[in-house]
């Protein structure tokens, strides 16, 4: 079958081919600009380049227009092509053309790109401590776009940088020592990670004999001690294996084999400082070795320090944010690098990348941060437990599961037990991503359980439910939906090609979320789609067509929209359950 095909590629290359003819334009030049009309004009497409090009043609963009008009060949795709305004030109789509496009593919029409090696950093806990909310926006909008890029064709490499390396380590392995490896494993196997980090805080803030006992300690893990590297790797796994529990009860894709400490990376860190040096850009300043990158000033306007390494001749995570991107780019030859970092990290990874830049290592082009805001309380404060405490993320699910099962026995009271749980399960943790990725990531947002469980609105048991009830139509209809409804799209009325042509702008949502590196504009494209098919529902009898043609033809765009919601509710990360 043919794919679905998003019009405005369409019209891209038929309007490239037409600059082309019409001005000699070079195809890099050509761009017809074609975006989806307001919704106040009677038209489906309009394409700008006629003001884009006049100032570079000396012509008025109407004439422009009119030329490009002229070159361009599109009466089996439009029944309308027209100049308004100072130059724009306005295209509404032919019925049976927009049938023809939504033939199905099992991408539904979102092509693969060229692939890059794409190396995603995010979720970032640290050993010994519990995961808690705060880690919550980086583990999900980075899974989102791991799932986005790797459906694009991309090779993903996913890296989820923990702190497993430096200081706290003297004081968590002397503390292992105190209680005895038994009991120790014990604790930190109920993944009761909180406990065990405060009580070796605690100590090391009040026990000078055993704060002295910590700091030699780290002298010994990081000169490659045997018993003491024993010792960390036995709080390293069973960290990872909480690590690993939460990750599955959320439904990320990151495994304990995408671990990468910052341990991984101490044998480089000498000769990352050494070839700074070597480049004239490190020096030392009060007995450390620090890059003063251009452009970064404190409060008193004195140039800001990246330190390399610290004035005992220990190295921290500066310097080892600079040994990962040597080794992203060159051992993994990656050719580009996202992380998934809060936006209070801002100054240190621009810094970071400026350095790693100005020794040649990356391409200012080549790394991201994608920043994100806080999770906020009712309160308008960052989101706390009552004594002041982060909330920890797997109390956050539990809650979130609890509260989405008193939600799903309400509605569906028919669902067996086991259905049932599964599907609190799948609505519980639905609505919190849906509820985080559905924002603006660089925005705070408020956590509100009623707002994000709610049926109604632009949440994930809205979207979830809406792919439910089109699902319950094929078992009214006793029909199978997989994609294989016999006849073709027929599109009479205003509400079928209204959903039409929302079908056929999935591939341009996924690509501008992709490339935007922003999971919201996938989330607003779905809660538009399941708006639209509504007003199709009310306003296109399905099951009672007044033909089998049409009946047929209106059963496919239920499938389609179905598949498509199921689809890009999968690239967040969300499942759908079929009955709710």
């Amino acid at each position: 079958m043919t794919p679905v095909a998003d019009p405005i590629y369409v019209l891209e290359e038929r309007g490239r081919a037409a600059l082309v003819a019409a001005f000699g334009l070079s195809e890099a030049d050509a761009d017809p600009v074609v975006r989806r009309s307001p919704p106040d004009r009677d038209a489906d497409y309009q394409a700008n380049a006629a003001l884009a090009l006049s100032k570079k043609l000396a012509m008025k963009p109407r004439e422009v227009a009119e030329k490009f008009v002229a070159a361009l060949h599109v009466d089996d795709l439009c029944e309308v092509v027209e100049i308004a305004g100072p130059g724009f030109v306005n295209f509404r789509l032919r019925a049976e053309a927009l049938g023809s496009l939504l033939e199905d593919d099992e991408r539904l029409g979102v092509r693969t790109q060229p692939q890059q090696t794409i190396v995603i950093d995010y979720s970032q806990p640290n050993v010994a401590k519990e995961m808690h909310v705060g880690h919550l926006r980086s583990t999900i909008i980075g899974d989102a776009l791991v799932r986005i890029h790797e459906f694009l064709g991309h090779k993903v490499v996913r890296h989820n940088h923990i702190g497993d390396w430096g200081t706290p380590f003297g004081m968590l392995i002397e503390h292992l020592l105190d209680i005895g490896e038994t009991e120790a494993a014990e604790e930190l196997s109920v993944g009761d990670l909180d406990s065990f980090y405060k009580a070796a805080s605690a100590k090391f803030q009040n026990d000078p004999a055993f704060a002295d006992r910590a700091r030699l300690r780290v002298v010994t893990l990081q000169s490659g001690d045997a018993e003491t590297l024993r010792l960390w790797q036995l709080l390293v796994d069973e960290s990872s294996r909480y690590f690993q529990s939460v990750y599955d009860r959320l439904g990320v894709r990151l495994t304990r084999s995408d671990l990468i400490g910052e341990s991984f990376y101490n044998p480089w860190l000498d000769d990352v400082a050494a070839t700074l040096e070597k480049q004239g850009l490190a020096r030392v300043d009060e007995g450390a070795l620090c890059v003063f990158p251009e452009g970064f000033t404190g409060r008193d306007d004195k140039p800001l320090p990246l330190i390399i390494r610290k004035r005992d001749g220990g190295y921290g995570y500066q310097a080892t944010d600079l040994a990962a991107i040597r080794y992203r780019l060159g051992d993994l030859n990656a050719e580009r690098l996202i992380y998934v970092v809060d936006a209070g990290q801002a100054q240190h990874l621009s810094m970071v990348f400026a350095v790693a830049a100005s020794a040649g290592w990356v391409r200012p082009d080549q790394v991201e941060h994608v920043k994100f805001g806080l999770v906020l309380g009712p309160d308008g404060q960052r989101l706390r437990r009552r004594v002041g405490e982060s909330v920890k993320l797997g109390a956050l699910l539990d809650e979130a599961v609890e509260r989405a099962a008193a939600v799903v026995a309400e509605k569906s009271p028919d669902l067996s037990g086991e259905e049932a749980s599964a599907v609190a399960r799948a609505v519980g943790i639905g609505a919190i991503k849906y509820a985080d990725l559905s924002n603006d990531r660089v925005k705070d947002y408020i956590f509100d359980w009623d707002r994000m469980l709610a049926m109604e609105g632009n949440t994930g048991p809205y979207l979830q439910y809406a792919i439910a009830r089109i699902r319950s139509i094929f078992r009214r209809a006793e029909q199978n939906a997989d994609g294989a409804i016999a006849g073709e799209v027929v599109i009479t009325q205003p509400a079928e090609r209204e959903l039409a042509l929302a079908l056929l702008s999935f591939e341009e949502a996924v690509v501008s979320a992709a490339q935007h590196l922003q999971p919201h504009r996938l989330c607003t494209y779905l809660f538009g789609l399941a708006s639209t098919f509504t007003s199709f529902y009310e306003h296109c009898p399905v099951l009672r067509a007044d033909s089998e043609e049409q009946r047929a033809s209106r059963l496919k765009l239920c499938d389609l929209t179905a598949r498509t919601l199921e689809l890009g509710l999968s690239l967040l990360g969300i499942e759908s359950p079929p009955r709710m």
